[in-house]
């Protein structure tokens, strides 16, 4: 321990974040540049070098906390970084993006507020590329091994790193026109920039990873004809397939899923258009679902300049303290407000709402176009119509209202892979019950050297493990190959999060 009573004297501090009324002008990242470094250390010093480190078990990649918070308080940040590498390809991801497992199964959070493991971890990332510590790691030989990755997302691109530092020659297929999947078109840029990501990427090309954008396979490319061209195939296409809302006026223009929107704003910033064709500029926007892509939807509608928005979920508002149901160390479910609700209830475009943006207890009973003579065009969407519930999601008499909407943002999650691309067809994999590619206990799907990765076998999932299915399919890629591995593998498909 760099500071035996650092959990004792040092308060728990967040870095400072730019004001609300200057970040909304712009898609920077919210903190204050800077704002992290002068704290960081003495926020390392909190950590306690428990003798069982509970946030190891938190976080599905095993990452090394206590010896990176300990490395970083005495100062020493190139051994740090060095740690943190050793279990997480792109902390400077996960971060940014990750919900901090972590930092719930960590033990000071027993009676106090939990170390800033996240901030650490986001630092350590940072400084190291700053300081050029982050260099293209190439094989030393190459096994002469062929590997098809297909998808770009976080599951992808760290199965994709490690295989080809393992010495196969990995090529990255990706439908879009960019690699990155969510990660590129799905996370605004205020949460994180994509020069994160370009340069992670260009790492990559480095160590001698090749990427095919621009080819959907099931459709561009026959699957089953492309694992004939290589000696393994790893399907890492995520869960995105989008759930649906089935309610009266569904079919009203005006009414988007929030993966039809999100793209759109995140292509303006790579210089597709000018202008997005999905905006909420000067509309009622309304975002039915409650969880982080309702958040991401919601920042990115204050920066386009919407009139009003309300976000809708189903679930009751949670507590501010930990329930009873949900102990130390799970990740309990909290109110929690992120940056863009922060921004929503400092700016007051919610006037419909409890608290920041959000109607919590909502369920949506139907969508509503123009009236007669009312303004608009026929057949937009022009309210949504909604109605309290209780605990079992039953409607409370008498708890109907309207909203006025003339954008309607679904976000509802995901359901699983997609079917209609033609790749699981064409490969003969199974579905499991929760619409989720089968794997075996090996990542294996029934079909030779054919593997799955990350939510496409998970489900919807966290960033965190994404990565960590990456890393651990391509240990079992590797295997397959080469007869034996000495790549790191942090979880099993039946792994799940912490829960009571």
């Amino acid at each position: 321990m760099a500071d035996p009573k650092g959990f004792l004297n040092t308060p728990r501090r967040l870095p400072p974040r730019r004001p609300v009324a200057e970040r909304v002008r712009d898609w920077r990242e919210v903190e204050e540049p800077g704002g992290l470094l002068p704290i960081v250390g003495a926020q390392a010093g909190r950590c306690m070098d428990c003798g069982i480190p509970f946030c190891h078990r938190g976080c599905p990649l095993g990452n090394l906390v206590p010896e990176w918070n300990d490395l970083v308080a005495r100062g020493d940040w190139r051994r740090a970084s060095e740690r943190l590498h050793a279990t997480d390809n792109f902390p400077e991801f996960t971060g940014r993006l990750c919900p901090a497992p972590c930092e719930s199964a960590c033990v000071l959070a027993i009676n106090q507020p939990a170390v800033t493991i996240e901030n650490v971890e986001r630092a350590i990332a940072d400084r190291a590329w700053e300081s050029g510590w982050v260099t293209p790691k190439p094989p030393e030989r190459l096994s002469g091994r062929t590997v098809a990755v297909i998808g770009s997302g976080p599951a992808g691109l760290a199965a994709a790193q490690q295989l080809t530092r393992a010495g196969h020659t990995v090529a990255v297929y990706e439908r879009a026109d960019r690699p990155g999947g969510l990660l590129r078109y799905g996370i605004p840029e205020f949460k994180m920039e994509k020069r994160h990501l370009d340069r992670r990427l260009a790492q990559m090309r480095a160590e001698g990873t090749r990427f095919r954008t621009g080819v959907g396979v099931g459709t561009d490319v026959d699957a089953a004809e492309l694992r004939t061209r290589y000696d393994a195939l790893v399907v890492a296409v995520g869960a995105t397939a989008w759930r649906e809302l089935a309610v009266p006026g569904r079919e009203l223009a005006g009414i988007h899923q929030a993966m039809e929107y999100l793209p759109l704003a995140n292509r303006v910033r790579e210089g597709d258009f000018d202008r997005p064709p999905i905006t909420a500029e000067g509309r009622h926007v309304v975002i039915v679902g409650g969880g982080d892509t309702g958040a991401d939807c919601l920042g990115t509608v204050l920066r386009q300049g919407a009139a009003s928005v309300t976000q809708l979920d189903i679930h009751a508002r949670p507590g501010t303290e930990r329930p009873g149901d949900q102990p130390w160390p799970v990740h309990a479910k909290v109110y929690r407000m992120s940056a863009a609700h922060e921004e929503a209830r400092e700016l007051g475009v919610s006037p419909a709402a409890e608290v920041d943006a959000r109607l919590f207890s909502a369920a949506t009973l139907r969508f509503e176009g123009p009236g007669p003579g009312a303004e608009g065009p026929p057949g937009a969407v022009r309210a949504l119509r909604l109605v309290g519930v209780d605990a079992d999601g039953r409607p409370e008499p008498g708890s109907e209202r309207v909203l006025r909407a003339d954008l309607v943002l679904l976000a509802l999650g995901f359901s699983g892979p997609e079917r209609d691309t033609g790749l699981v067809d064409q490969l003969g994999l199974e579905v499991d019950a929760r619409g989720a590619l089968a794997r075996d206990e090996g990542f294996a799907t029934g079909r030779e050297g054919v593997f799955v990765a990350g939510d496409a076998g998970r489900g919807q999932s966290l960033v965190v493990w994404a990565i960590a299915e990456g890393r651990s399919a391509a240990a079992a890629v590797d295997r397959h190959l080469a007869g034996s591995t000495a790549l790191p593998a942090p979880v099993t498909p039946a792994d799940r999060p912490l829960v009571v």
